[in-house]
C-alpha cells in the first residue's frame, strides 16, 4: 500500500485548523475529494458541473490544514451516511425549494434554468449506456416524429442500431423526418427529455452508482499500513458492519497468493528486481516462500541474496513496494493477462 495519502492535507498557507463540527458540506466535499485524490476522485469531478467544480476548487484552496482527528470523522461519517441510507433523493422543485429559502427568486430562477439545460444534456448522454433493444421497444410505440427527435440527438452508432431493431417501415418513416427535420421547441424537447429521464435515465443512475463500501476499500489499499489500521480501527467502533465489509473488499499484498502458477510468474515477470525485493523483504515467511517457490532456483537464490544485501530498509518502503505490486497485479487482470481469484476461492475475478 502506497502513503501517498497523509493524514494532514494542507492546501492553503493559512495556518488555519479545522475541525470537523465547524465545516460545512462544501467545505467536506472540498476535504473527502482531496482524500480521495486523482484517481478515485476523477469519476466524481466528471459528475459536476462547471460551477461546481469552481466552488469546490475554490473550497480546497481556502481549506487550510486538516488535523487527523478531523479526516478521520469525515471519512467515518461518509461511510455511515451512504451504508446506512444508500445515498440522498430529491428532484427539480424540492431543489428549487430550498434554494428559494435561501437566495432571492430571480437568482434561483436563473440557477434552475442553466440546471435544465445541464440535465438535459445528460439524459442524452445517459441514453446510450441503454441496450438499443429495450430502447427501441419503448420507442416502437411512439409517434415517429417523437423517435425522430430522439435518434438525432444520441450517437450516430447509437441511432443505427435502434433503427435496425425498429420495423423498415417505421424505420424508413423516421429517417425522414431526421432528414427534414427543424428546430425543435423548448418546451416539447424538455417533454421528451424529462419522459426519457423517468422511463430510463432516473434507473440507469441509481444501477450505476458505485456502492460506498467498494470506493472505500479502495481508499484503503492507498493508505500507508499504520494509518489503515488507525482508520480501520476507528471505523470499528463507529460502523463495525461496514469496517468489516470494508476489509472483505479490500485487495492487499497478502492477496497475491491467490494467485496461479502462472499468474504469479507473469506478475514477477513484469514487476523490476529493486521493487520485488523491498516487498519481499517486509513480507512474512509465507508469502515470502510462496514467491521464491515460483522462480527458478537461481533467479530464487539471486532476490534472496539482494534481499539481505539490503540492509535494514524502512516500512515506507515496504508498503510502497508490496502496493506497487499489487496495483500492477490489477493492471494485469484488466489486460487478461493475469487471473485474481475471489476471498471465497470459487471464482474468478477480473480488475
Amino acid at each position: 500500500m502506497s502513503s501517498g495519502m497523509n493524514l494532514t492535507t494542507e492546501v492553503a498557507p493559512t495556518g488555519v485548523e479545522q475541525n470537523y463540527s465547524s465545516m460545512g458540506g462544501l467545505q467536506r466535499a472540498a476535504a473527502l475529494l482531496l482524500l480521495l485524490g486523482e484517481t478515485e476522485g476523477a469519476p466524481i469531478w466528471q459528475m459536476l458541473e462547471e460551477e461546481e467544480v469552481k466552488k469546490v476548487s475554490q473550497a480546497m484552496v481556502q481549506l487550510g490544514s486538516l488535523e487527523a482527528d478531523t479526516v478521520e470523522k469525515l471519512m467515518i461519517d461518509f461511510v455511515a451516511r451512504l451504508s446506512a441510507g444508500g445515498g440522498l433523493s430529491s428532484n427539480f422543485e424540492r431543489t428549487e425549494a430550498l434554494l428559494l429559502k435561501i437566495f432571492p427568486q430571480n437568482q434561483v430562477s436563473s440557477i434552475m434554468a442553466e440546471i435544465k439545460g445541464a440535465s438535459g444534456k445528460r439524459v442524452w448522454a445517459s441514453l446510450t449506456q441503454i441496450d438499443p433493444e429495450i430502447l427501441a421497444s419503448f420507442l416502437r410505440n411512439e409517434y415517429p416524429q417523437t423517435v425522430a427527435v430522439v435518434l438525432s440527438r444520441v450517437r450516430s452508432d447509437y441511432a443505427a442500431k435502434v433503427l435496425t431493431i425498429l420495423p423498415e417501415d417505421f424505420s424508413i418513416d423516421v429517417l425522414n423526418r431526421m432528414l427534414c427535420m427543424e428546430t425543435v421547441q423548448k418546451e416539447a424537447l424538455r417533454h421528451i427529455e424529462e419522459t426519457l429521464r423517468v422511463e430510463f435515465v432516473s434507473t440507469i443512475a441509481q444501477t450505476t452508482r458505485r456502492d460506498a463500501h467498494e470506493l472505500m476499500a479502495d481508499v484503503f489499499n492507498a493508505f500507508d499500513r499504520q494509518t489503515e489500521g488507525r482508520f480501520l480501527a476507528a471505523l470499528d467502533q463507529a460502523n463495525r458492519g461496514s469496517a468489516k465489509k470494508i476489509r472483505q473488499l479490500m485487495f492487499t499484498f497478502e492477496d497475491l497468493l491467490k494467485l496461479d502458477p502462472g499468474s504469479v510468474q507473469t506478475l514477477l515477470r513484469k514487476t523490476d528486481t529493486e521493487t520485488l525485493c523491498k516487498a519481499l523483504k517486509g513480507a512474512n515467511d509465507r508469502v515470502r516462500a510462496f514467491f521464491l517457490a515460483n522462480m527458478s532456483t537461481r533467479a530464487a537464490k539471486n532476490i534472496t541474496d539482494e534481499m539481505s544485501g539490503l540492509g535494514p530498509i524502512r516500512l515506507k518502503d515496504v508498503d510502497e513496494s508490496q502496493s506497487k505490486m499489487t496495483e500492477l497485479a490489477k493492471e494485469l487482470a484488466e489486460k487478461g493477462e493475469i487471473m485474481i481469484a475471489k476471498a471465497s476461492g470459487e471464482e474468478e475475478l477480473v480488475y
